[in-house]
């Protein structure tokens, strides 16, 4: 299971911001199938979200350790009944963020200002 620091967790819960819920957890619980579906939309995706159908708060800790673990994802946020996973690209290793960070980009390049852009 890959580890998170917090700066990579806070950029990757920003990045699931907007995301929609992509695998429901129903009656059923976490049967082999879900997790099929789950491992196919992170193999996509990268980062998803899982909407937990259920009023045991255990139960959705429960599911996100064990998808985590069987998966080899890393958990970014459980937020009342979603679970926000992520699990890096084969190749990527740990890299969070594909685009350059905020601090590379300000050595690159000085901030363009609105006004700049207009004349």
């Amino acid at each position: 299971m890959p580890q998170l620091s917090s700066i990579e967790r806070r950029e990757l819960r920003a990045r699931a911001h907007n995301l929609d819920p992509v695998v429901s957890i129903a009656e059923n619980g976490l049967t082999e199938s879900v997790l099929k579906e789950i491992d196919i939309n992170l193999k996509a995706h990268q980062l998803i979200k899982i909407r937990v159908y259920g009023d045991s708060r255990e139960n959705r800790i429960a599911y996100l350790e064990q998808i985590c673990a069987e998966l080899h994802a890393a958990p970014v946020q459980h937020i009342g009944k979603l679970l926000i996973v992520w699990r890096p690209a084969a190749g990527e290793g740990a890299a969070v963020n594909g685009t350059q960070s905020a601090k590379s980009r300000a050595a690159s390049a000085p901030r363009r200002t609105k006004r700049s852009f207009q004349g």
